[in-house]
């Protein structure tokens, strides 16, 4: 059986991946066995992988949402966009809960040009500046271009004085952060350079998938319980993170949802945190 990727490239449909991403989600090995069996009785030749993403995700919506939630992480990430505002917040909130002290979107004067920079953090005296690469697109990648531009951004910063955290710090490490995946090439040369990487899928074992599921860090948009015009208010409200309205169900009023509602929302989200 061909399938279309969002590529556009097609390739043999592969139950075996589709199956240990749907585990990923929680979903029990018996859940996953009926929702492949009643996919591959519904696909067919020249399907896109959107149409049976869809699909899966619908089912595993039937079993239970919070897996369904967990299930549609990169997609509730890619709707931190479209510009990318509230994606930096959420990079941001992904190191705070690693004990850094962070700031977002601060203006700095470098030797040459002033700079406006995304994210800075500071752990053990040390501060880095993190460059955020947001894209709407699924498929697209940040490619050698980007670390070799923010190099050049980096090096024009890190020898002067700011006021960040306190009126005379210095910025002595680099990172670039995207929703996407880095090329081969942009990966060797930010490792030559010294540049630090964040992405869905790399590092390997400290990646941006990782870090969620690891710290139960999920973005307020992996919610199925709740509309994109509800996610949208609560990003506005600062509300970045799931775990954010567990004990601050206050927020939930304010967007306009009733006590039915926000009783759902709330089960919705202690499940996918693993809260009692």
């Amino acid at each position: 059986m061909k399938i279309v990727k969002h590529s556009g490239d097609i390739v043999d449909f592969n139950p075996i991946k589709l199956k240990q991403s749907l585990l990923k989600s929680g979903a029990s090995q018996s859940v996953v066995e009926t929702i492949l069996q009643t996919i591959k009785k519904e696909i067919y030749e020249g399907i896109s992988t959107k149409q049976i993403y869809k699909m899966a995700y619908s089912l595993l919506k039937k079993a239970s949402h919070s897996h369904a939630a967990r299930y549609n992480l990169k997609e509730a990430i890619r709707l931190l966009g479209p510009a990318g505002f509230f994606f930096e917040k959420y990079i941001a909130r992904l190191f705070a809960a690693e004990h850094y002290i962070t700031q977002t979107n601060l203006i700095l004067q470098g030797k040459c040009v002033s700079h406006e920079i995304d994210v800075l953090i500071k752990k053990d005296q040390v501060i880095s500046m993190i460059e955020c690469k947001f894209h709407l697109g699924k498929d697209a990648n940040s490619d050698v271009k980007v670390p070799m531009y923010i190099l050049s951004r980096f090096n024009d910063l890190k020898d002067r004085r700011h006021a960040i955290f306190s009126e005379k710090d210095s910025i002595s490490k680099c990172w670039i952060a995207t929703n996407n995946r880095f090329t081969s090439d942009a990966i060797a040369f930010a490792k030559c350079s010294g540049l630090s990487l964040l992405s869905w899928n790399y590092p390997e074992n400290n990646n941006i998938k990782t870090k969620n599921d690891d710290n139960y860090l999920y973005p307020i948009t992996c919610l199925t319980s709740l509309s994109l015009a509800e996610k949208d208010r609560l990003l506005v409200l600062d509300v970045i993170l799931v775990k954010e309205i567990i004990n601050n169900s206050d927020c939930l009023e304010r967007i306009g949802l009733s006590s039915n509602r926000i009783k759902n929302v709330l089960k919705e989200a202690s499940e996918l945190c693993e809260y009692i």
